[in-house]
């Protein structure tokens, strides 16, 4: 199995996910994050279910995102997700959100996780865990302060 350093996932703004401005809520951008590492997980081999079976949790510390340009009702949005830090304890994911019809680029984010144990105690990622992601480099800038010494 080839894993991807970078992977993409496609989401299309819904009317119920845009504000009276008819724009993408701030917030469902959260969701779309959520769903682009759910499935990097699973292109690297580890679903979050997997994951969890063993009494691991991944519990969110951080969130940055950096809002550039509105996505919009019926604008399809191409998400690219990569893992940017793995630690002890930690990983770091970097995403750039854009318009995949033109490639705009509508935001850039950063996700930190914690390793959890089944008590919620912080915990070690395992060995086996910790060697099914290769931190890359960020395709695209992240403009996102603390992101990176060279941000």
């Amino acid at each position: 199995m080839t894993v991807p350093t970078v992977s993409e996932t496609l989401v299309r703004v819904n009317y119920s996910e845009t504000d009276q401005m008819g724009v993408a809520y701030h917030a469902r951008y959260l969701v779309w994050l959520d769903i682009a590492r759910t499935e990097h997980l699973r292109l690297c081999g580890a679903s979050y279910r997997d994951l969890e079976s063993t009494g691991l949790r991944l519990a969110v510390s951080e969130v940055a995102v950096r809002y550039r340009q509105p996505a919009r009702f019926d604008d399809r949005v191409r998400i690219r997700c990569w893992v940017r830090e793995v630690g002890s304890r930690r990983i770091t994911f970097g995403y750039a959100l854009e318009h995949a019809d033109d490639g705009r680029l509508l935001a850039t984010a950063r996700v930190a996780l914690l390793a959890l144990d089944r008590s919620m105690a912080l915990s070690r990622l395992p060995a086996e865990v910790r060697g099914l992601f290769r931190p890359v480099a960020d395709p695209v800038p992240l403009g996102l302060r603390g992101a990176s010494a060279d941000e």
